[in-house]
């Protein structure tokens, strides 16, 4: 019987949501395919949330619980995932279009000799055979192809597929044939204090571009995701002059999203951009400009001053929150 293999990411000990998506989806294939779905997690103290990724859809779950993997090492978790293959012998291997999955994914890949495909949004089984969609041309068109029936590293685009707690409980089996010796090892992340949400997996964004005019009118742009619960996004030519961190780059450049709700403030809808986040599920896009390319792809389009109508927008949202 194949086998989907889904390495899950952790921070800190918690499971990254969008792992949690990547094995939902692999349970959704597998009970039409009637295949099995097993998962891989490496981290330190990470033993105790095994069990737990049975919920999501694991049957199995491989752990490497040791403190050498409390940080990511790409050298150290490609050995996990690797040994972790041998175990099951997948057909694919699935992990989130994360920071780490991009890295992960190609150094993975390249040690088993098995293709690659990144930033899939959609996944299928024809005939006993995996298929995947992703975009391509910067997001213009869409490629549906199938690894010939060879073993595959897939990463799947977070925000796409739906994270599904459907119950159970996974058999947990430690993995205790990891190679000793990491040449290369992480030995202290230093964050910024009082970190925003990551809008790689915010199901709300709202972001700013060169039409707000100067760094300091970002606090427009944080006031207006503060009432909705969002994270900060921001254009390249924004982050290029320096007027916000690149952690909150969209674009190709940048991050790739698909939230549930988008909102574009003063961005003109470069086609860079556009490929980070043409996928979101509804785009409201605030522009002067009635001739800016992000209104091709909006859903709801305003034709305005941001600065008249933010704030308009940011009170109603907040006259709605008093009523509820």
């Amino acid at each position: 019987m194949a086998c989907i293999l889904v390495f899950v990411e952790q921070r800190n000990g918690n499971v990254r949501k969008a792992s949690l998506e990547a094995l939902s989806e692999a349970r959704r294939l597998a009970v039409g395919a009637g295949w099995s779905v097993c998962a891989v997690i490496a981290g330190h103290g990470v033993a105790a949330k095994a069990a737990e990724l049975g919920a999501w859809g694991a049957g199995k779950v491989y752990v490497a619980d040791d403190d050498r993997f409390a940080r990511y090492s790409s050298e150290g978790y490609a050995a996990v995932g690797r040994i972790a293959t041998e175990k099951c012998a997948p057909a694919a291997v699935f992990m989130a279009a994360t920071a780490l999955g991009r890295d992960l994914s190609g150094r993975l890949a390249a040690r088993l000799e098995w293709g690659c495909l990144a930033d899939v949004t959609r996944l299928g089984v024809e005939g006993g055979t995996l298929t995947a969609t992703r975009p391509v041309y910067s997001g213009k068109a869409l490629a549906t192809v199938d690894g010939a029936g060879k073993p595959t590293v897939i990463t799947l685009r977070p925000n796409v597929f739906a994270a599904e707690n459907t119950g159970g409980v996974a058999e947990v089996e430690p993995l205790s044939s990891v190679p000793g010796e990491i040449r290369a090892v992480v030995k202290e992340i230093l964050a910024k204090e009082g970190g925003e949400l990551d809008v790689a997996e915010a199901d709300v964004i709202v972001t700013g571009g060169r039409g707000i005019k100067g760094p300091e009118n970002f606090a427009l742009i944080r006031d207006l995701a503060k009432v909705l619960g969002a994270a900060v996004g921001a254009s390249r030519a924004v982050v290029d002059a320096g007027w916000i961190d690149h952690a909150h780059q969209v674009g190709q450049t940048g991050k790739v999203v698909s939230p549930s709700l988008y909102i574009a403030c003063g961005v003109s809808g470069a086609i860079q951009h556009l490929a980070g986040m043409s996928s979101s599920k509804i785009i409201v896009a605030i522009n002067k400009d009635a001739e800016a390319p992000i209104f091709k792809v909006a859903d709801y389009g305003i034709v305005g001053d941001l600065f008249q109508v933010v704030p308009a927008l940011i009170e109603e949202v907040r006259k709605l929150k008093a009523e509820a």
